[in-house]
């Protein structure tokens, strides 16, 4: 595993995004982890979130595209907080992109935040994480209409392996397969386990020989058939 990988899992466990323990999920799943990016709130943090999301995306698409977009709400400060980090460590102006919820009829008026999109553009959409694939469902048709512009992949932080909508496949995968653009995350849940289990981290040790039992069972029922 990629070192900046570790680190991008212990700095979640550290910022407390990553939770362990049992958590009634909006699907009404009893899950043994929770992720909520929304926690990371400061400076220091949103570096350090935008360098690790940099990186992935780096090591995974490359420079060779123009736009990060971040779908609203939570994308917003993603793709900002990435845009700044991948000057910083490549080098490269990529700008940034955003969808409102409503449309904006005066001054910087239209249904986008940030740069606009031109034909010829190529995007990367950055989110959270992604558990049905709504936010994607909301922003594709937008990103389309903005003329000929190529999408070149989606970066998440963490890639569940569950189960999406259609029962077979995880999210991630569903999406890849229905709109035909790459599909990643920073990191996936077998690899949190991988650098957790029965491993301290910040002094403890996250998941010991219970807390894997939960995710295992956890998996049993719900887990998705990896491509």
């Amino acid at each position: 595993m990629e070192q900046y990988k570790q680190e991008f899992i212990q700095f979640m466990v550290e910022s407390d995004v990553l939770k362990f323990g049992e958590f009634t999920l909006k699907s009404g799943r009893k899950s043994p982890f929770f992720m909520n990016v929304g926690v990371y709130v400061t400076g220091s943090q949103l570096h350090r979130l935008g360098e690790f999301y940099a990186k992935a995306i780096y090591n995974t698409y490359g420079a060779d595209f123009d736009v990060l977009f971040g779908p609203a709400y939570k994308g917003i400060p993603l793709s900002v907080v990435t845009a700044i980090a991948f000057y910083e460590l490549y080098g490269r102006e990529i700008r940034y992109c955003s969808n409102r919820k409503e449309v904006k009829d005066h001054g910087d008026a239209g249904i986008l935040l940030g740069s606009g999109l031109q034909s010829g553009d190529r995007v990367v959409i950055i989110e959270d994480v992604t558990t049905s694939g709504k936010s994607i469902e909301e922003t594709f048709p937008i990103i389309q209409a903005q003329g000929d512009v190529t999408i070149t992949g989606l970066m998440v932080s963490l890639n569940r392996m569950e189960v999406g909508k259609g029962g077979g496949k995880c999210a991630l995968d569903e999406i890849r397969d229905l709109y035909g653009f790459e599909t990643n995350a920073i990191v996936t849940m077998d690899e949190v386990v991988e650098c957790l289990y029965n491993k301290p981290c910040g002094g403890r040790i996250v998941i010991d020989d219970t807390l894997k039992a939960a995710i295992d069972t956890y998996y049993e029922q719900y887990g998705a058939k990896q491509r």
